[in-house]
């Protein structure tokens, strides 16, 4: 298994929306996103900052993937 790689918040949101993650609301700088298995992502955003690798690992986890499969999406 390959390091993940150091990914802002709109890197992830990008990759979400490609998975049929849809904005539903945001809470400060908190934006959730749903898809329409009912699965919910939560990315903070704070604007050019990375993310921490355990929360990244966190978000894969509620997207419903492995990380390999994360990969995957993100060489695309």
């Amino acid at each position: 298994m390959s390091k993940l790689p150091r990914l802002t918040a709109k890197e992830i949101i990008r990759i979400l929306e490609s998975q049929g993650f849809i904005l539903t609301r945001s809470s400060g700088s908190h934006r959730i996103y749903k898809n329409s298995e009912g699965k919910r992502v939560t990315v903070p955003f704070h604007s050019g900052k990375v993310l921490h690798p355990k929360l990244l690992k966190s978000i894969i986890r509620d997207m419903g993937l492995t990380e390999e499969e994360f990969l995957k999406l993100l060489n695309k």
